[in-house]
């Protein structure tokens, strides 16, 4: 089954304005650190996230649904977030 995206699009088509390597990071580390780099992404912005850590599923999307940027798509360890509008 190839992994797909919130429009049923593989996650092969995502595109990703930057990218982090966030390695096996853990929770508390990882969501302060990708609060940095979404904000320093202008509005609308894709970012490819990589991290191994395998809480990492569940983390993302809690942040994603707590600060309202999109989690576009997740293939894990893979992930993409669009930074929100405003």
């Amino acid at each position: 089954m190839t992994p797909t995206n919130a429009n049923n699009l593989p996650t092969g088509t995502v595109s990703a304005d930057t990218e982090w390597d966030a390695g096996d990071l853990a929770c508390g580390d990882l969501v302060l650190e990708l609060l940095k780099k979404v904000k320093a992404l202008p509005p609308g912005a894709v970012l490819k996230l990589i991290a191994t850590d395998p809480a990492a599923r569940i983390d993302i999307g809690a942040w994603c649904r707590v600060t309202k940027n999109r989690l576009v798509a997740m293939s894990p360890p893979v992930f993409f977030i669009q930074r929100k509008e405003n």
